[in-house]
């Protein structure tokens, strides 16, 4: 059994849950420790944290680091949210915390972040397989943005980011200082601008009958539904599994618009100061059930916390998930290449042919399972440039790759992809180039021993109507035998080949040999 603390650092709170993790009662939470600061109105008003709220927030992690000492945890993480990694001084803030405290926050990008929010349910919840078996919108609310990602036959198609955080919302209108009498209407107003252009780009062909929430706040109007007897089955202190019919949430929540801040409180059972958060949080919900027609709504009741103990736990071995959450990855990166009009039969050859030669030389490589999921990525995202320019796709596919939100990666890791996506086109760019990013050494080998494989395997996919049964890949006296099982011919590839082995050559010291099996 492992003490382990996770502490989220986030835009309206910091909070540290202390778990007890093991092999035989998976992950247990034992403590809760909260605290409310307002991070995210400095840093998104001003870019910056003041040095009233910096002390604040020094003087609490110092606390948290005293209760965690006192459990003898044995390990800990602790992560910041948009509140840290959207202000202008992040690595000075991140500097002065580890000297006055001692513990080392790490940024999370926001496709990380909301990952791991997507883990923890996925792991906790006893319903989640069941639920996104069909169409299901999976609502991440959060200080600066609310994340949007759509599920349809257990697989994760689509993720967008839109800029509907409770903190920027309530900062919009208390700068607009609206009359309650329109105070509904100008928030349903800066909502449906955002969920407008979400439901054109990505509603069209997609039935959407649920929907889960992670919200701070949410879990305590399900609650309130199950103590009014509205649902008997929400008895227990288990929120994992907490839910309620759209009309049963909306109804209540238009009981709740007519009423104060104060009486809103005391309704819902929350601090005064939670409540001007609660109504941006359930219109959000509200208008996303108008848009999609869902029927349903579940409230897991999970925070940040949880899945960063979870993803710790599976990490470490310490759980075991049936859920293949790289899959869900590569789900929402084949969605990402139709949206550019990418071939799914040149990508799937493409992808097989490169993660067979990884696989059939790892020892000359030296990458692990996470290079081997961004060769993928990049194999699938190789053509999406063609939509921009048909004669330099490789230089077009880089601010496509940049700008597009892909839950799972970190910033890092989705340059690095953009890099070898890029670079695996020799007439744009030479892998040379890499050396002017911000790269470190670790990074920049594996972004050059991925374009490597991602050209040579390009260079045998030159019809994207040919078909592979399998690859396979050998090294043999200096030798890569790449052998294909195909019916199709293959003169075109092996007559062309040696135009894309000379970075593989390279880099590796081994000269690849194409050929059919017999």
């Amino acid at each position: 059994m492992k003490i382990f603390a996770a502490i989220d650092v986030g835009s309206y709170e910091i909070g540290m849950k202390i778990f007890e993790l093991s092999r035989k009662n998976g992950v247990k939470e034992i403590d809760y420790i909260r605290h409310r600061i307002d991070l995210g109105t400095d840093s998104y008003n001003t870019g910056k944290l003041s040095y009233e709220r910096m002390d604040e927030l020094c003087n609490v992690l110092k606390g948290f680091k005293e209760i965690m000492d006192s459990y003898h945890a044995d390990a800990y993480r602790a992560y910041g949210t948009s509140a840290i990694r959207e202000t202008d001084n992040t690595k000075v803030i991140l500097d002065q915390i580890k000297l006055r405290t001692g513990l080392t926050i790490l940024p999370l990008s926001n496709s990380e972040q909301r990952f791991l929010d997507y883990k923890s349910v996925a792991l906790k919840s006893r319903e989640f397989h069941n639920i996104i078996d069909s169409g299901t919108a999976f609502i991440d609310i959060g200080g600066g943005s609310t994340q949007v990602s759509l599920f349809n036959a257990s697989k994760l198609i689509a993720s967008v980011n839109l800029k509907l955080g409770i903190l920027r919302l309530r900062r919009s209108l208390r700068e607009m200082a609206p009359a309650s009498y329109n105070y509904e209407a100008l928030l349903s107003e800066l909502i449906e601008n955002e969920i407008h252009y979400f439901k054109k780009m990505y509603l069209k062909k997609l039935e959407i009958k649920n929907i889960i929430v992670v919200d701070d706040h949410l879990p305590y109007i399900l609650h309130k539904l199950s103590e009014d007897g509205i649902d008997r089955t929400m008895g227990t202190k288990d929120y994992s599994d907490r839910s309620v019919t759209s009309a049963q949430f909306v109804k209540f929540i238009d009981r709740l618009k007519q009423m104060s801040g104060e009486q809103v409180a005391r309704e819902v059972g929350i601090p005064m100061e939670s409540a001007s958060l609660l109504m941006p949080s359930a219109f959000i919900i509200k208008h996303i059930i108008r848009t999609t027609g869902a029927e349903k709504i579940y409230v897991p009741g999970v925070t940040l916390s949880d899945g960063i103990a979870y993803d710790y736990a599976e990490k470490n071995k310490i759980i075991r998930s049936d859920h293949d959450f790289g899959q869900d990855i590569i789900s929402s990166v084949e969605t990402i290449s139709a949206r550019y009009k990418g071939s799914q039969n040149s990508g799937d050859i493409l992808s097989k042919s490169a993660l067979a030669v990884f696989d059939g030389m790892k020892k000359y490589h030296g990458l692990d399972q996470r290079g081997r999921l961004l060769l993928e990525i990049a194999s699938r995202l190789r053509d999406v440039g063609r939509f921009v320019s048909l004669s330099s796709p490789g230089d077009s596919a880089y601010p496509i790759i940049m700008g597009t939100e892909m839950i799972g990666l970190s910033h890092l890791e989705k340059q690095m992809v953009a890099e070898i996506v890029t670079s695996s086109y020799p007439n744009d760019i030479f892998y040379e180039d890499v050396l002017e990013s911000d790269l470190d050494e670790k990074n920049y080998l594996t972004v050059v021993k991925l374009t490597a494989i991602l050209r040579l395997a390009s260079g045998m996919v030159r019809n994207h109507k040919r078909k592979f049964n399998s690859v396979k890949a050998m090294v043999k006296d200096k030798e890569v035998y790449i052998t294909v099982d195909t019916e199709d011919d293959i003169s075109l590839e092996k007559g062309l080949f040696f135009e894309k082995t000379g970075l593989f050559e390279e880099v590796f010291g081994l000269k690849p040999v194409l050929r059919k099996k017999l």
